[in-house]
């Protein structure tokens, strides 16, 4: 069959640049701008608050969710998209603990993403009673799910190397021990083939300005298995949540749906544009994604390490055990990032030396990847890293 990747020609990318961040921001897929200029002027513009209804404002999140569901594999009516990925972490973990009230360990491992850490310890500090988090190290998860653990949250794909933990064998430990799985798909949608309806999780989070390309603060989503949405008791009761929100009942009443993971009013100009966005992938399947992913990423290591031998690989050396990243580790990390962005050739840092390169084939190709590692040869070679202008850290990394 022929490939249908990559689409460079349905994207805004410019001209010049070699863009290897989309693990981090995808680029503006063509059509986004069209698709929120109309929201803006035909339908804030023209229709005004009948919009909702005439322009079906309030079903978005739920056809933008279906959308994102075909690329996670879950059924239709189990993803809800709205609020931001921190608020999506917060809901399921506080639901997830209702599910096991006599359990009081929430288990998660150490290289676990920040945010997903500091949620889970807010909520811990707030309902006190003893509950606790654990995070061994990626590793060592399997072996520390014991019947002590209400909750295993954990991220598939891991942000600053790119290592894949096993989602298949980790859910079914949990549910061994008899504990809630919650996935995070920060770095997985989009990126690799997911199962949410094969895999038997009871959640799942993630955003979609990464590798769905929704744009900078686009929603988050997530995933409730079908079967426990009635068990499901939202710890944040929004009004859009409610089973009937303008019947303005004074008692919360949960929706008998994933609807009830609604909190507030939905964002309809990012979600517009991520439903635009999200037409690239109309006729791609995630393993055609995977497939073209793994080509580029294994020659990029295999450039890299015959050309750039300042640089040691921080990512899975086998294929099947990493994501659509690979990492870099480099005594002089950010200022060679800096020199790289600075001719032309954009991936991003991570604290303490981590170099960080996205592959997305839905606009590399092995042409881009070749010009890239020239480019990476020049800077080490020639250290041009050194300037004083790419020493000086800036707000983002």
């Amino acid at each position: 069959m022929t490939s249908t990747l990559p689409r460079k020609d349905r994207f805004h990318l410019p001209e010049g640049l070699i863009y290897l961040d989309g693990n981090s921001l995808g680029p503006l897929p063509l059509g986004v701008t069209e698709r929120v200029e109309a929201v803006m002027r035909r339908e804030w513009g023209g229709e005004l608050i009948r919009a909702w209804n005439s322009a079906e404002w309030m079903a978005l999140p739920q056809k933008v969710g279906d959308r994102i569901g075909r690329l996670i594999g879950a059924p239709a009516g189990s993803v809800a998209t709205g609020d931001t990925l921190s608020i999506k972490v917060y809901q399921a973990l506080a639901a997830a603990l209702r599910l096991r009230p006599d359990r009081r360990v929430i288990l998660s491992d150490s290289g676990n993403f920040p945010t997903d850490l500091y949620m889970a310890q807010g909520l811990v500090d707030l309902l006190g009673q003893g509950y606790e988090i654990r995070t061994p190290a990626p590793e060592e998860v399997a072996g520390a799910i014991t019947d002590e653990v209400a909750a295993v949250m954990l991220t598939q794909v891991d942000y600053r190397s790119g290592r894949m933990h096993d989602m298949g064998a980790l859910t079914r430990a949990a549910h061994d021990a008899g504990a809630v799985m919650i996935w995070d798909l920060a770095h997985s949608a989009g990126a690799v083939p997911v199962d949410m309806a094969g895999c038997g999780a009871e959640f799942a989070v993630g955003c979609t300005y990464k590798y769905l390309n929704g744009g900078p603060g686009a929603p988050a989503f997530i995933y409730v298995r079908p079967d426990m949405v009635e068990d499901v008791a939202p710890v944040l009761a929004g009004w859009l949540g409610h089973a009937a929100p303008f019947a303005f009942e004074p008692d919360y009443r949960p929706a008998m749906s994933v609807e009830r993971l609604r909190v507030g009013t939905p964002p309809i100009l990012q979600l517009a544009a991520l439903d635009a966005a999200l037409d690239v992938w109309d006729g791609v399947t995630m393993e055609e994604i995977r497939a073209a992913s793994i080509t580029l990423s294994e020659l990029f290591i295999a450039e890299v390490e015959a050309r750039c031998p300042q640089l040691t690989l921080a990512s899975p050396r086998a294929a099947e055990q990493r994501g659509s990243q690979v990492s870099f580790a480099f005594e002089h990390g950010y200022a060679a990032m800096q020199a790289l962005i600075a001719h032309g050739v954009i991936g991003d840092f991570r604290a303490p030396d981590i170099m960080r390169f996205g592959f997305t084939p839905l606009y590399l190709d092995e042409t881009d990847v070749r010009a890239a590692v020239d480019v990476m040869a020049k800077v080490l070679d020639d250290e041009l890293y050194r300037d004083p202008a790419y020493q000086t850290r800036s707000r983002v990394t």
